[in-house]
C-alpha cells in the first residue's frame, strides 16, 4: 500500500477528454511508477465531459489504487479548464500534470524534478529543446504548425522559451496554485498564459529537453486549434494589459461547484 498524507510529495493533473483507449496504460504506467519508487502521490484524472468510457476506465482502476481519484465536469470546458480544475484541488508538495496519451513517459519526470532542486519553481518539458539522450518523434505538420505559433507567442506573449505547448508540466505547489487560480483561458492556450504570468510574476521557468512520441488518435486539430490559439494570443496580451490577472479567479472552477463532482478519491 502506499504511502499516502494529507499533503502528498506529488500530485499528478491528467484531463482527459474522450480518452477510452488511450487512458488506461497511461495511468497504469504512471501509477505503477510512483509505487515502485515509494512515491507519496496522488493522481486526479479530469474527465472534461466525456461521453464515452473515459470516466469508467478510471473507475476501474481505483479499487487497486486508493491514490487515484476521478472529478468528473458536467460538461466539455476544453484542455486548460479541466487542467486548472485538477490544480486548485490538489494537495502536492509538488504538481505535474501530464497528457492522457501518455506522449512523454512518466520517467522523464525525473529531468523535471532535476530543474525543481536546482532553484526552479516550474520545469516544462520541451520538444524543442535538444539534448543527447532525447527523442522527439512528430508529425512534420506539427514540427511546422508549431514553429509559426512558437513566432507569435514570442512576439506577443512569452518570451525566451522554445516549447510552451508540451503536456509535461511541474510546478512547486504554492505556485501552481497561485499562476492556476488566476487562469482565464479554458482551451489549449492555457499554457501561454500560465507561463506567461509566471515570468512577469519572477519565478524562475527551467525548459528540459524530454522524450516524446507522437501517440494516434490526438483531439487536437492542427488548423482550427492552432488559429484559435493564435487569436487567445491576443486575449492573454490584452487581459494582462487591464491587470485582469492580478486576482485569483476561481469560480466555477472549484471540485465543490455544481459543475464538478468527484467520483472516487482517498
Amino acid at each position: 500500500m502506499p504511502n499516502m498524507r494529507v499533503h502528498p510529495d506529488l500530485s499528478i493533473v491528467i484531463p482527459a477528454y474522450k480518452e477510452e483507449t488511450r487512458l488506461g496504460p497511461t495511468l497504469r504506467s504512471y501509477l505503477d511508477y510512483c509505487r515502485n519508487a515509494g512515491r507519496s502521490a496522488e493522481v486526479t484524472v479530469v474527465d472534461d465531459g466525456s461521453l464515452d468510457g473515459t470516466s469508467r476506465v478510471v473507475e476501474n482502476l481505483a479499487g487497486s489504487y486508493p491514490e487515484l481519484r476521478l472529478i468528473r465536469l458536467a460538461d466539455n470546458r476544453g484542455k486548460g479548464y479541466a487542467v486548472r480544475t485538477g490544480i486548485v484541488n490538489s494537495r502536492g508538495t509538488r504538481i505535474l500534470f501530464a497528457d492522457a496519451d501518455g506522449a512523454t513517459p512518466i520517467t522523464e519526470l525525473e529531468r523535471l524534478e532535476a530543474a525543481i532542486a536546482a532553484g526552479a519553481d516550474v520545469a516544462i518539458g520541451s520538444r524543442a529543446a535538444e539534448a543527447s539522450d532525447v527523442t522527439v518523434q512528430a508529425r512534420p505538420l506539427r514540427r511546422i504548425m508549431g514553429r509559426t505559433f512558437h513566432r507569435l507567442v514570442e512576439t506577443l506573449t512569452v518570451r525566451g522559451i522554445l516549447d510552451t505547448q508540451c503536456g509535461f508540466k511541474l510546478f512547486r505547489g504554492p505556485v501552481a496554485h497561485a499562476l492556476f487560480s488566476r487562469m482565464r483561458m479554458s482551451g489549449f492556450s492555457f499554457d501561454v498564459e500560465v507561463l506567461m504570468m509566471a515570468q512577469r510574476q519572477g519565478y524562475r521557468i527551467a525548459e528540459v529537453p524530454v522524450n516524446w512520441t507522437h501517440q494516434p488518435g490526438s483531439k487536437v486539430n492542427l488548423v482550427s486549434d492552432s488559429a484559435r490559439m493564435a487569436w487567445d494570443l491576443f486575449t492573454i496580451r490584452r487581459r494582462y494589459r487591464r491587470g485582469e490577472y492580478n486576482a485569483p479567479h476561481l469560480t466555477p472552477w472549484s471540485a465543490s461547484s455544481a459543475e464538478t463532482a468527484p467520483v472516487s478519491q482517498p
